[in-house]
């Protein structure tokens, strides 16, 4: 299945789903997104490159470092946040750190009203088939 596929995929799965994306965090592209109405380029790469912040940016990394150390956990590239919910004025956005690649997210944005545990249960089983598109 190719990522796009998975991707529209998992738009019809997700509860309320009007967008999904798959990042590079490493590079803060979006190599590949589909959504159920058309954006303009400049929003959906703020998007890629708020997605490499929010997990890999300076006070995240920071944070993670002091876990590791007062832990007495050796410095490595595992990273400790692995999904985060947003809650904006109309939307739920789930975002999901990859598995397979820890530099990779997918980004999922339903409608507010889209019932979280269904939306956050129905996301995890579609990472699997995005990640194995690539």
């Amino acid at each position: 299945m190719s990522l796009d596929s998975a991707l529209q995929a998992g738009v019809k799965e997700v509860p309320e789903c009007v967008a999904a994306g798959y990042v590079d965090m490493s590079t803060g592209m979006l190599l590949g997104v589909r959504t159920v109405e058309s954006h303009p380029q400049a929003v959906l790469d703020l998007v890629a490159a708020a997605t490499a912040d929010m997990f890999q940016g300076k006070n995240v990394t920071a944070i993670e470092k002091m876990f590791k150390a007062g832990r007495g956990l050796p410095e490595d590239d595992h990273h400790y946040f692995q999904e985060m919910i947003v809650f904006s004025d109309n939307l739920l956005h789930i975002f999901q750190r990859c598995k397979n690649n820890e530099d990779h997210a997918v980004v999922w944005v339903c409608g507010k009203s889209a019932n979280i545990g269904m939306a956050l249960a129905k996301a995890r089983m579609q990472l699997k088939g995005v990640e194995a598109a690539l």
